[in-house]
């Protein structure tokens, strides 16, 4: 096929990179905007932090510290003398005799060198010592042992070149579930519950009872029918509870608690901040969106000389093209943390003479249905820049920090005709299930006649949906003796 030139005229449409970095830096929260400040500030020299300074100002500024200069002026070959032995600069005030004193750094224990210092109490010899530290190495973060033998077998074999048998791991593994915590190695939670149950067992007539339960009706105790337990132990209820609640005060994860208590919690830092002030609302942004940020001025006066002056050598371009780029960057970074602070002050002053009513009264049945084309039409903005303000921002309210998605729901019809927010018939759904007889719960359908009562014509599939949503089970798992 020959080659051809043609001409293309079409239209299409790019974004800018003043753009890019705008979109960019308004979906990033509170705490990633300092650091990509700092780091704008690390790779760009032309930026720096503080307030911008005056013209006249910074004459006057440049004037004080030259008469300042002139009058303490010192040389710096005063503090420096090449003639002075380095034995004179150090010092030895400790003898030998001295014994060394040094703070220790300390550091968590992960799950599994606390069980591996465990081990070195018991009496092993070399190859159980082996399989117990195969065993612990292939325990999952809750606790649990999730291969199977054989399988540990064949590492041993492999990986170790030890010959074990399944008899001898399985030996191994009975003295790694003697470890604490209790219930460690286990590989299902019905054998967690067991090593912890019969650790307990001290004669004691209900968690004896609890033990049978979880031994001989486990999968009874797992979908709550709790009457077929009853019957055929012949205990009464009263003693089934107690014997439950015994069962209930195991842990199921016996590994997760470790894992729990070293894991870094997020802190949240709202963007936001609002207040009532003489029965208003009113609206403040975080002083973390709103940086000091300023254009050195060295590198103005540096790209002024440099276009003022001859560049005929090469390198004189490149150190002007590299200040002016430096420049550029600087003074497009200010303009876009400048926007993103518009941006976020023209959202969230929408979101909130949308929702007044709720963040007057904090009654969350107030919440008006609301989408981000709502807010979108009246900041005369594109759905997908709201969307990125509303990710991951915060507000502080009166009644708690809340994050911008939650005020986002979806409508819905009552019989009168009314719209109202799905999220009001979430706070209806949960106020019913919190306030039921839990020994008889509410199942879906009643949910449903209970809306309907309300005046919202809602399918039973649909307070199925809401309540998976607000992450309730269904009323068999609800259900208590």
């Amino acid at each position: 096929m020959a080659l051809r030139q043609q001409l293309i005229q079409k239209l299409e449409q790019r974004l800018s990179p003043q753009q890019i970095q705008l979109m960019k830096l308004l979906q990033v929260p509170t705490m990633e905007l300092d650091q990509r400040i700092k780091q704008e500030l690390e790779e760009n020299p032309a930026l720096e932090e503080g307030q911008e300074i005056e013209e006249d100002d910074f004459d006057n500024q440049d004037d004080y510290d030259a008469d300042d200069a002139d009058d303490n002026d010192f040389d710096i070959s005063d503090y420096l003398d090449d003639d002075v032995a380095d034995y004179k600069t150090q010092a030895n005030n400790q003898s030998k005799d001295d014994e060394e004193r040094v703070i220790p750094l300390s550091g968590e224990q992960t799950f599994q060198e606390r069980l591996t210092e465990q081990l070195h109490l018991l009496y092993l010899d070399e190859k159980q010592f082996v399989i117990a530290d195969i065993i612990i190495g292939n325990l999952d973060e809750s606790g649990y042992l999730n291969r199977s033998i054989e399988a540990i077998v064949d590492d041993l074999a492999f990986s170790m070149n030890i010959d074990a048998t399944e008899q001898e791991v399985d030996a191994v593994l009975a003295l790694v579930q003697e470890l604490e915590p209790a219930g460690v190695g286990a590989r299902n939670l019905k054998e967690c519950l067991l090593l912890q149950l019969r650790r307990k067992q001290d004669g004691d007539i209900v968690r004896f009872t609890a033990l049978k339960i979880v031994e001989n009706f486990f999968e009874e105790f797992t979908k709550k029918h709790y009457e077929r337990i009853a019957k055929k132990l012949e205990i009464e209820d009263q003693d089934l509870k107690e014997a439950i609640d015994e069962i209930l005060r195991c842990n199921p994860k016996p590994g997760g608690s470790m894992r729990e208590a070293a894991k870094n919690h997020q802190q949240i830092i709202p963007d936001f901040t609002l207040f009532e002030h003489e029965g208003r609302i009113e609206l403040s942004l975080n002083s973390r969106n709103a940086p000091d940020l300023k254009v050195n001025r060295d590198y103005e006066n540096m790209l002024r000389s440099y276009a003022e002056g001859a560049k005929s050598s090469k390198a004189d371009k490149e150190a002007f093209q590299f200040v002016k780029q430096k420049l550029d960057g600087a003074k497009w970074f200010i303009d876009a943390i400048r926007q993103r602070q518009q941006t976020l002050l023209l959202t969230m002053g929408a979101i909130l003479e949308y929702q007044e009513a709720y963040f007057l009264s904090g009654d969350e049945t107030k919440l008006k249905p609301m989408i981000l084309k709502d807010i979108a039409d009246i900041v005369e903005l594109d759905i997908s820049t709201v969307s990125r303000v509303a990710n991951s921002k915060y507000v502080q309210t009166n009644y708690g920090i809340f994050s911008l998605k939650y005020f986002f729901s979806e409508s819905l019809s009552t019989d009168s005709g009314e719209e109202v927010s799905t999220r009001e018939v979430k706070k209806i759904l949960s106020d019913a299930i919190a306030a039921e007889d839990k020994h008889s719960p509410l199942t879906d359908e009643k949910l449903m006649d209970l809306l309907k009562e309300k005046g919202y014509n809602i399918a039973r599939r649909t307070v199925a949906k809401y309540r998976e949503q607000l992450q309730i089970p269904v009323a068999r798992m609800r259900k208590e003796l």
